[in-house]
């Protein structure tokens, strides 16, 4: 089975987006973010299907070195949580960013206070929780394999994408992930195209996503794009 997110459909109200998506799934991962932000699991109720949430990203930072807007970022997640509580679903979540190179340090330390800060949070809550590798954007923790310490006890969600441009998917792919994204690009940019309109060597990727036994989330920028990618991977 794979998981469609509604990253495909951002511009349609979320009622609207999971209508489509139930028609072809039943596992959607909600984008937590502009029409999709999710005030209360009330909409998702209405639907008899699989869940996860990916946390809001735009707008916080989990790293950030000004004390008030970390624990916002906090707070932030936290109610996310506590909607994915409601619905039985896993949450990915953006690990943040540094603001000048100088000061990543400070970032790793902060982030790791978040880290521990949303354990708790989600233990209250009973809710399991990942953190996403980034792509190749400027500052951002967590982009290559050799970050993975930052995670201490926390759960790792792959993004296929995110870690071909970044040029380390081959690093990645032996890690044990607890989910995975999936989409296509050129090793340039972070285009979210359909599964092989990039370079990816999806027969790779999906050997390791077998080999876990998850099912994995296409988190294409279309929904023609995302069809065409499950027509793909049922190929491989």
């Amino acid at each position: 089975m794979f998981g469609i997110s509604t990253f495909c459909l951002h511009r349609e109200p979320l009622d609207t987006a999971l209508d489509t998506l139930a028609a072809v799934t039943d596992y959607v991962e909600v984008m937590d973010e502009g029409l999709h932000f999710l005030h209360n699991p009330d909409v998702l109720e209405n639907y008899s299907i699989k869940y996860s949430v990916h946390a809001p990203s735009r707008g916080t930072n989990l790293a950030s070195l000004l004390e008030p807007i970390r624990r916002a970022s906090v707070e932030v997640i936290s109610q996310c949580f506590a909607v994915a509580a409601e619905v039985n679903a896993d949450v990915i979540v953006h690990p943040g960013y540094f603001a000048w190179e100088e000061e990543r340090k400070e970032a790793e330390d902060q982030f790791r206070r978040s880290r521990e800060d949303l354990l708790d949070i989600a233990d209250e809550f009973s809710v399991a929780f990942s953190f996403e590798n980034m792509g190749n954007w400027p500052y951002f923790l967590l982009k290559t394999p050799d970050e993975l310490s930052l995670l201490g006890k926390c759960g790792f969600a792959l993004d296929v994408g995110h870690a071909h441009q970044n040029h380390c998917l081959d690093g990645f792919l032996p890690v044990k992930a607890d989910h995975y994204h999936l989409h296509d690009n050129n090793a340039v940019e972070d285009t979210h195209d359909p599964v092989g309109a990039g370079t990816i060597d999806f027969a790779l990727v999906m050997d390791a996503v077998k080999k876990s036994g998850i099912n994995p989330v296409i988190e294409v920028a279309s929904f023609k794009g995302t069809l065409q990618s499950i027509t793909a991977l049922k190929k491989i």
